[in-house]
């Protein structure tokens, strides 16, 4: 009998195993199989040549990013720009976790349904689109500019898009509103995992809607909260390009080449594969070891870590 209960649970195991295994090769297809091109960091390679007909470099390409007084000027620039972006996404993290609790108390169903279905379906939408959006609101000829000058608030169109002023704040502003709806979702479904009878007796207690608020619902997500901030703070040089991408022009490039925009632009503009390569290594080299930070600092706050 006892074997025949192990058995049963090794079968349910290995069943359990082939459900997620479609999981594993893909994960290992798309994430771990295309670090073998690391290898062009070790190399001075030449597109379109085979890897095997270029010259072995060695660490040339990581000792030119502190050797080179110009690599290091652009990769410390780009560096600020990094973390000025993610450093105001980590400081208005809190964003979508309010909107998610005010979202929640919304009482007019229709309306609730509504504004989250208005707020999330920006998530949706590719940053193409989103620059086609804000060249529509922004340009010299656009909404914005057209209801100003009626208005009599500016004489001359502004160039809004063109301005090298306020970059970081304007790209914040965009990924938030592009991301706000879809990050409350899970909040709010971490909201809806609270016991309503805490609620409840709150209420016989007489205590207000901001008093439930503030002493019940928030202290109940703050977990939720806590997880994706160190999530966060491990992913905190990997901004993404694709919103820098597009939004870039000949007056902000300063201000809005981001790392991972600044690696394409490398490879791509220059022919700089080696060098961007390199750079890639470090930065995933550096996020392992923010997650391993945050996974450990998780542990001291909350007594266990997300790894």
């Amino acid at each position: 009998m006892k074997n025949f209960f192990q058995n049963k649970r090794k079968v349910r195991g290995f069943k359990e195993f082939l459900y997620i295994l479609p999981f594993l090769a893909l994960v290992a297809v798309f994430s771990y199989y295309p670090l073998y091109g690391w290898v062009y960091a070790f190399f001075d390679y030449k597109p379109p040549f085979p890897l095997s007909i270029n010259q072995f470099a060695g660490l040339k390409w990581f000792k030119s990013m502190v050797d080179n007084p110009v690599k290091t000027m652009q990769i410390l620039k780009v560096l600020r720009n990094t973390f000025a972006m993610s450093g105001l996404s980590l400081l208005f993290s809190w964003f979508p976790m309010i909107f998610a609790v005010f979202l929640n108390e919304i009482k007019c169903v229709p309306f609730k349904k509504f504004v989250q279905t208005v707020t999330t379906l920006p998530n949706f939408i590719s940053w193409v689109l989103v620059y086609s959006i804000a060249y529509c609101l922004l340009n010299s000829t656009g909404v914005v500019n057209s209801v100003l000058m009626n208005l009599g608030v500016i004489d001359t169109p502004q160039l809004f898009l063109q301005s090298s002023s306020h970059v970081w704040f304007k790209m914040w502003l965009w990924l938030t509103w592009k991301n706000a709806g879809w990050s409350a979702i899970m909040y709010i479904a971490a909201i809806t995992g609270i016991d309503e009878e805490l609620n409840e007796a709150a209420r016989v207690d007489g205590a207000s809607r901001m008093q439930i608020i503030w002493n019940i619902t928030i202290p109940s997500i703050l977990p939720t909260y806590f997880v994706l901030v160190m999530l966060s703070l491990a992913n905190f040089l990997s901004n993404g390009m694709e919103q820098y991408f597009v939004f870039e022009n000949a007056f902000n490039k300063e201000s809005i080449e981001v790392l991972d925009l600044y690696v394409y632009n490398l490879a791509m503009g220059s022919g700089g594969y080696s060098l961007s390569t390199a750079i890639s290594i470090l930065k995933s080299v550096v996020s392992v070891l923010l997650l391993c930070c945050t996974n450990g600092i998780s542990k001291l706050i909350r007594g266990e870590g997300f790894i």
